[in-house]
């Protein structure tokens, strides 16, 4: 039985470079296969052959008029046929072997036109009909013929072929591809090229079946599932394993992918410093966990980031920076200095210990800060005095207390202030500033913080105990027992003054070498990058005294009372005793207290 055929155009959803649908619907759909209606095939009929009279006088004439149309190759149009003659003459006179043979010669090129119809289905599918047309006249003029049965076998496994692509269309168009193995596309293009060797139709069709796989694959990335697009793009690497196409698309979606991922890194490294960044960062990471395989660095360089803007803003633990000044040149040195917790105060245990220092609590702090390097030095504040019309309290109240070398004790002295060392003589710019007050301090870093454009303040005791334990919790900053060398600025029993003097209460067996502040970053730094937190100077903190810590804020925060006239110092000194030197020392006393063995250092948020 014939069946028609359609010719056929697959429309693919091509993609450019960057895996998008070049289509107008933004490829959106699966490839469409059409059918236009000028290609329709019709039914042939059946032939039947021209009706022509033989006689005993035309027999001869018309013999020769099919050896004509045989040699012109006319074999089935008309009267004058070869096909339709033979069989006439044939039909009078069976026995006569030239009409057999006639006619023989013409069943033979009969087919042979036809099977040039079916190899020519490939590039003109309407030459179906001619194949269809060419049969309808073999099962009149040979039906027995084995070679005419062998043909009519051709021609029925063309039109299941044909059927079976345009079933496989159907089903493309409907979006069952059938990449599960059951059923689909797949399955009767693959019936059709086992019906048909070297289909075209089938074989544009498995092709086209690969694209759609594909493009789920394209569809799926662009949602960001790429679990998804793997499964997508496994299917379509079994349509056609010895063409690299799906081997590209996984080319294509593993560049997008790449792209996709480290965009999302910088979309949220670049939200972080924003008001509501950190969020918006963890989104992206969210999103970029989902889809980056296990261990990408992208993942962890953005997790890394969004953990240290959580806790040191744009910083990172340990970095040491400066800031620009409006005016020219560069701020002090700051160390970041790592979040964490600590336990604060000292143990009824604590040998020199007060109440003073209790209760112990535990702070925790939950985001970084900056801490200068060393102690404010006399260069530094002298550029603020420069600069600003600020009057420093000793030089205001026209004297300090200073060090006396014949008496060895701290005695007030005239025209000693902040320009003085710790015995009243001209200060070196690199020594740390003393002889200021707490008032002085605070107007140092509102000057800072307003020609930098950033917040600097006095540390608070907390984060000034908790940078000067630098993760030790003994009794002094470096731990328990005897300072080691190079720790820092302290009294030692083997330090002397210009004089000889010696220390009554001191550190027995060490010695540093100093009687009297030494330049900042003489002595090796802590844990934490800070240099002379355990001596050299004493330093003023933001808090207001209180008698103990009972009602002390457990944040860490400065405990500041507008209008307290008593300050807190914190940190031993070059003369400070052992048990003043501890980790917990704290000490309460006026505002306006200058001397040559107290200074400060300052904080900047981040």
């Amino acid at each position: 039985m014939w069946s028609g055929i359609a010719a056929i155009g697959l429309l693919v959803g091509c993609t450019d470079r960057g895996g998008k649908a070049s289509s107008q619907d933004g490829g959106a759909r699966a490839p469409i296969v059409t059918i236009s209606a000028d290609q329709a095939v019709s039914p042939v009929p059946p032939w039947r052959a021209p009706v022509i009279a033989v006689t005993a006088e035309n027999l001869d004439d018309l013999n020769k008029r099919g050896e004509a149309a045989l040699a012109a190759g006319r074999l089935h149009a008309d009267a004058d046929s070869a096909i339709p003659i033979y069989l006439a003459l044939r039909a009078y006179a069976p026995d006569d072997r030239r009409f057999a043979k006639g006619l023989d010669k013409a069943v033979a090129l009969l087919l042979v036109e036809g099977d040039t119809a079916l190899k020519g289905i490939d590039d003109e599918p309407l030459s179906l009909r001619g194949a269809h047309e060419a049969a309808a006249v073999a099962r009149v003029a040979a039906p027995e013929h084995r070679k005419v049965v062998a043909y009519l076998e051709r021609v029925d496994r063309a039109d299941q072929a044909q059927e079976a692509n345009r079933l496989g269309e159907e089903d493309l168009n409907a979006g069952r591809v059938g990449e599960n193995g059951k059923g689909g596309a797949l399955a009767r293009f693959r019936e059709a090229l086992e019906l048909r060797p070297n289909d075209a139709r089938a074989s544009q069709g498995i092709a086209a079946a690969e694209s759609a796989l594909i493009r789920h694959a394209e569809l799926a990335a662009d949602r960001d599932d790429y679990a998804g697009a793997e499964r997508w793009l496994a299917a379509a690497a079994q349509v056609r394993p010895k063409f690299d196409t799906a081997s590209s698309a996984q080319g294509r979606i593993a560049a997008q992918r790449r792209a996709r991922i480290g965009g999302l890194r910088d979309q949220g490294i670049a939200a972080l410093p924003k008001f509501g960044g950190i969020d918006v960062a963890r989104g992206h990471l969210a999103t970029l966990l989902r889809i980056a395989p296990a261990g990408d660095p992208a993942a962890a360089e953005l997790r890394e980031r969004i953990e240290l803007a959580t806790h040191y803003g744009l910083f990172r633990p340990g970095q040491v920076f400066t800031d620009a000044m409006n005016l020219g040149g560069r701020g002090p040195a700051m160390v970041v200095i790592p979040h964490g917790a600590f336990r604060m105060g000292a143990e009824p245990s604590e040998a020199g210990s007060t109440d003073a220092e209790r209760p112990t609590r535990n702070i925790r702090f939950e985001r970084g800060v900056a801490m200068s390097r060393y102690e404010i030095t006399v260069g530094e504040f002298r550029r603020f005095m420069n600069s600003t019309k600020h009057r420093a309290r000793a030089a205001r109240r026209g004297y300090s207390t200073a060090y006396d070398e014949r008496s060895g004790n701290l005695v007030r002295r005239g025209g000693v202030d902040w320009r003085s060392d710790y015995a009243g003589n001209p200060a070196a710019d690199n020594l740390p500033v003393v002889h200021v007050s707490a008032k002085d301090a605070v107007a140092y870093v509102e000057w800072l913080s307003a020609i930098t454009g950033q917040r600097y303040r006095l540390p608070s005791e907390a984060e000034f105990e908790y940078a000067l334990r630098a993760g030790s919790q003994g009794a002094y900053p470096w731990g328990d027992g005897s300072p080691p060398a190079r720790v820092g600025n302290l009294t030692g029993s083997l330090d002397a003054s210009p004089s000889r003097r010696h220390w009554r209460n001191a550190f027995q067996g060490f010695g540093d070498g100093a009687w009297g502040p030494m330049p900042v970053g003489s002595y090796a730094p802590n844990a934490f990058g800070l240099h002379d937190m355990a001596g050299n100077v004493s330093e003023w903190v933001a808090d207001c005294w209180h008698d103990n810590y009972r009602r002390a804020p457990r944040d860490g925060a400065a405990w500041f009372n507008p209008g307290c006239r008593t300050r807190v110092l914190r940190g031993g000194s070059w003369s400070s005793s052992p048990a003043q030197s501890r980790a917990a020392w704290r000490q309460g006393t006026s505002a306006d207290t200058t001397n040559g063995r107290l200074g400060f250092r300052i904080v900047r948020e981040i």
